[in-house]
């Protein structure tokens, strides 16, 4: 008995693709095999496994997302004026910085001047910057261009300028007050101006 259940339990762990047969052995044992065998055996017809294919987890497509737009970029962007290296001699220490960039100012972005590592003025969309009372010296400009939010998208290398202020009686040494300047010329004041003898009033003597 034990070897006809032993019989069946290997009978149901073989491929469902292998065949089975089975016959009576000299001892009266009911014997079953893979193996064909001529004379007694048999044939015996299995029924459909019952197992199904193991279950696949699903994979979730893979999403291309679409590149990030590139980032607005100039070709371009330089200080106009002054040069590099440039002398300004202005007794007021003013002085026009306008800049360029190539191609024009993007939407959302704006110019901003840094002078000696510091934001003069306020940032804009204009490329001209007035500068006023600049110390005498050498100073080093440079300009950047932010968009909405800060970021420095492109930024000059720095530059330098020395400024020169000549004071109101060098530039009358160099440039000396006429009488009709007197009043109209800064550093030709009318307190300045010298008496002529056409000048003195005339005072009768009696």
């Amino acid at each position: 008995m034990r070897t006809v259940l032993l019989c069946c339990l290997m009978l149901f762990a073989l491929p469902a693709a292998a065949q089975v047969y089975t016959y009576i052995d000299a001892d009266g044992n009911r014997v079953f095999t893979d193996k064909p065998r001529s004379g007694n055996a048999e044939r015996v017809e299995l029924a459909p496994s019952n197992s199904m294919p193991a279950t696949q987890t699903p994979v979730a497509p893979t999403v291309i997302s679409s590149p990030p737009e590139p980032a607005q970029r100039y070709n371009l962007l330089r200080i106009l004026v002054p040069q590099p290296d440039a002398t300004i001699r202005d007794s007021a220490g003013n002085l026009i910085v306008s800049v360029n960039s190539d191609p024009g100012l993007y939407p959302q972005h704006n110019y901003r001047l840094i002078l000696d590592g510091a934001q003069v003025g306020e940032t804009g969309t204009s490329p001209v910057f007035p500068l006023a009372n600049i110390d005498r010296g050498t100073h080093q400009l440079a300009v950047e261009i932010i968009d909405s939010q800060g970021r420095i998208i492109e930024r000059t290398p720095s530059q330098p300028f020395h400024m020169l202020r000549i004071s109101l009686a060098q530039k009358r040494n160099i440039n000396p007050c006429k009488r009709e300047e007197y009043g109209v010329r800064p550093e030709c004041p009318l307190k300045d101006k010298p008496v002529e003898k056409n000048d003195i009033p005339f005072v009768p003597f009696f």
